[in-house]
């Protein structure tokens, strides 16, 4: 191990607000708890429901980005009980399936199941359906008329029917399975009713994958089923679906709003959407970068005694890692707190980093490219109905704007 050790990290105490960003950008509290190093250690709110004296926050880009990447020395598996590691301990029942909580080889073999349905092919298979869903949403939208909620008309709608085309929702299903999601991560309500929603939520999907096992079909749970058969059990089924859901739903429609957002306050910044693929493809990549709608990804344990930007974390020891902050950080770019669609965004951190990188990231990227370009082909002059001030963001696990009213 590298004993080449700075001074000891400072304990610092975040303000109450830290994590509650300013819209498209970090809250300003943020910024001064990075003044301390881009590595630091932290008490509050992380440390006391991680049951430890502190926690370190990663909020540089480099050593974001090695954490990330280490799953040799870093797990994302929780502990729950007082074992020595958690690599110690099975994962229990309700988050079998989750590759969020999966180290190899585990995580390698489930993975390489899902990988395929992922592919270029696959998605491009999926673009009509998409196009056809931002179509009708934004004939929605002009139906409402000037001052409507672009957020509840296109970009929450978008968001999750994209993702139940993609893995194989019945369409008469989808409004109230997309409402059973929001409601099931809605931290405004309380837990028994996020509870009762959650058993709803996994009701229905034993019920689906039951059905897909009988009679599968070209959506994800179908095409797994009958590609890999006995390889994969229910439980890891749901546990897949579920994480795809709960973390892909509010997270493209946080960027879609984000990035309207955005693009609204830096109208020399949309020509590129319209300049060819390759250009289009930039304009996400900065967007997604320059937002991080997914601040923090899971917690990463240290399995083993780490040296990572000078301090030593040793074995048993949490990490947060910003993605927000790293994304935002000049040893990342220049200028990172300005928008800038003409850079080069490529290594950004937006989706994760390493074994975890969400494996959805190319779905992602198509929808959004389709759904900004198609707004604003239809709705050139778009414009906030409101003063920006006004805009509130929702209360839930993924930072995503509440309401977005717009006129034209």
């Amino acid at each position: 191990m590298d004993h080449d050790i700075d001074e000891v990290a400072p304990i610092v105490q975040p303000t109450a607000n830290y994590m509650l960003r300013t819209l498209c950008d970090p809250h300003e509290d943020m910024f001064t708890l990075r003044a301390h190093g881009p590595l630091v250690r932290i008490v509050g709110s992380a440390s006391t429901q991680l049951r430890t004296d502190y926690v370190w926050q990663a909020l540089g880009y480099d050593v974001v980005r090695q954490i990330l990447g280490d799953h040799e020395n870093f797990t994302t598996r929780p502990r729950w009980s007082s074992a020595e590691s958690p690599l110690d301990e099975p994962i229990p029942q309700d988050l079998v399936g989750q590759l969020s909580v999966y180290d190899p080889p585990e995580h390698t073999r489930l993975r390489g199941i899902l990988t395929p349905e992922f592919t270029a092919r696959r998605i491009r298979r999926l673009e009509p359906a998409m196009q056809e869903l931002i179509d009708d949403r934004l004939d929605a939208l002009e139906v409402e008329g000037p001052g409507a909620d672009i957020q509840a008309l296109f970009a929450d709608p978008v968001g999750g029917g994209a993702l139940c085309e993609l893995l194989g929702i019945p369409r008469d299903d989808r409004t109230e399975f997309i409402r059973r999601v929001r409601q099931n991560v809605a931290l405004s309500r309380g837990f028994k009713a996020r509870a009762a929603d959650s058993a709803a939520f996994n009701r229905y999907l034993d019920g689906l994958i039951t059905r897909q096992r009988k009679d599968p079909d070209e959506g994800f749970i179908g095409m797994i089923v009958r590609e890999h058969g006995d390889e994969v059990t229910d439980a890891e089924l749901r546990g897949v679906f579920t994480a795809l859901i709960l973390g892909g739903v509010e997270t493209v429609a946080g960027m879609i709003g984000f990035g309207i957002l955005a693009l609204l306050e830096h109208p020399d910044q949309r020509r590129l959407l319209f300049a060819g693929r390759e250009q289009a493809d930039r304009v996400v990549a900065e967007l997604l970068r320059y937002l991080s709608p997914v601040q923090q990804p899971n917690p990463r344990m240290a399995i083993k005694d780490v040296v990572v930007g000078g301090q030593l974390i040793k074995a048993g020891e949490y990490v947060l890692c910003s993605i927000l902050m790293a994304n935002r950080d000049e040893a990342l770019t220049k200028n990172a707190n300005v928008l800038d669609v003409n850079r080069d965004s490529g290594s950004h951190v937006g989706f994760g980093h390493g074994i975890h990188y969400c494996i959805g990231a190319a779905v992602a990227r198509t929808l959004l490219r389709m759904a900004y370009q198609t707004l604003w082909l239809r709705f050139p002059e778009l414009r906030l109905a409101v003063p920006r001030e006004e805009i509130k963001l929702r209360n839930a696990f993924i930072d995503c704007p509440d309401q977005l009213p717009v006129a034209w």
